[in-house]
């Protein structure tokens, strides 16, 4: 091996040294051997015998300096993994992290033994087996569910998938990156809207288009109101153009049966976006709509876009999977029913067409809005 002395050096130096020489000799030994590549068979063998005489009666720095120099090694035995992980210390996670290759087995003892920054570490590899996956699901535990929501290379399906929706609704963080993922149903985050960024949270909107869902328990209600659509929008408009944003959250709590604390959530959110379910939910129209809206957002900085954005949802998402989300919230509905084939989201395949629920609207709704708000900022600036 090249720079690694022949075992019976090693074994020489061990018989006539002490503590100190040991020390020296772990050291020395595991550099070579992290230093000597892919070893062959006869050479990790006999450098397994030699770490196993050695980390023993090292002194406890010694140990952990060795195994961390040998964590860097291209290829390790299960032997030799469970001595970088028995004697490594405080470095186990950079190890876990860091490791080309982890047996099944060490990341099974990890989790066993309920190592919960160790269990998350592992949650974040790439190379998870079903048997370690299944162990991780099973922990109770943010630090581990974050991790596993953020790894791209876990399908979020069947019992994982479910796993992952009931852990948003109760961690923020948890629900912030199912939402960054191109491969997790953004629907399936409605309960956690009001945990999300601006961004996510038309993301959630946008996974409803042209989309079919289950009949909703709030629905009935809405259709028994719906018919004073036009009253109910004068009077956001009117309340909202004079900023009584505590009146427009009692009105939202008597129309929709929302908690008022819910309720003053929507009514001071300057994004629009939960708004814009309660309006669409209602069945009010792009035109009549974006009145309302814009005299609730406060958009600094493309306005004209955001509006765009809006009227587009308007007529790409209907009334009904609005109120499906609005129940959502109440927590009244079981939004994994969404994954059953008759409510999957809609999916464009052809590459020449535009996906018409990102593509900017451009319309005389759009267009009258955008000029109704540069009168209103022309007002505010006179």
């Amino acid at each position: 091996m090249l720079g690694f002395q022949p075992y019976e050096t090693f074994q020489l130096l061990i018989e006539t040294g002490g503590v100190d020489r040991t020390n020296t000799l772990l050291i020395a030994a595991c550099d070579a051997y992290a230093r000597r590549g892919r070893p062959t068979a006869p050479e990790m063998e006999q450098f397994e015998a030699l770490a196993g005489r050695l980390f023993p009666i090292a002194g406890s720095q010694a140990k952990a300096k060795g195994a961390a120099i040998l964590g860097r090694a291209e290829m390790l035995s299960p032997a030799l993994e469970q001595l970088v992980v028995d004697n490594i210390g405080e470095d186990l996670n950079s190890f876990l992290a860091g490791a080309k290759e982890l047996s099944e087995p060490t990341m099974l003892e990890i989790v066993a033994r309920y190592d919960v920054p160790g269990a998350a570490t592992i949650a974040a590899r790439p190379d998870l087996s079903n048997v370690v996956l299944a162990k991780l699901f099973q922990m109770n535990s943010r630090k581990v569910y974050r991790a596993l929501a953020s790894n791209t290379a876990i399908v979020p399906r069947g019992a994982y998938l479910s796993a992952l929706a009931r852990s948003a609704q109760m961690d923020h963080m948890v629900a912030e990156a199912l939402a960054k993922r191109t491969d997790f149903d953004a629907a399936l985050l409605a309960p956690a809207f009001f945990d999300l960024s601006d961004e996510h949270r038309i993301k959630v909107i946008q996974a409803f288009t042209q989309r079919e869902t289950p009949p909703s328990p709030i629905r009935k209600t809405i259709e028994q109101l719906s018919v004073a659509n036009g009253e109910l929008t004068k009077a956001l408009m009117k309340l909202f153009s004079e900023n009584r944003r505590p009146e427009v959250t009692r009105l939202l709590s008597q129309i929709t049966g929302l908690d008022e604390v819910r309720c003053g959530q929507i009514a001071h959110d300057v994004t629009g976006a939960s708004l814009f379910v309660i309006l669409r939910a209602f069945g009010c129209t792009a035109y009549d709509g974006l009145k309302v809206l814009i005299h609730a957002t406060s958009h600094d900085n493309e306005r004209s876009r955001a509006l765009a954005d809006f009227a587009t949802m308007f007529g790409n998402v209907t009334p009904e999977s609005m109120a499906y989300l609005m129940s959502a919230w109440r927590g009244e509905v079981n939004l994994l029913e969404l994954n059953k084939p008759e409510y999957k989201p809609f999916t464009q395949t052809s590459r020449r067409t535009p996906n018409a629920a990102l593509a900017p609207a451009h319309n005389p709704v759009v267009d009258q809005a955008i000029e109704a708000l540069a009168r209103i900022g022309a007002r505010k600036a006179g």
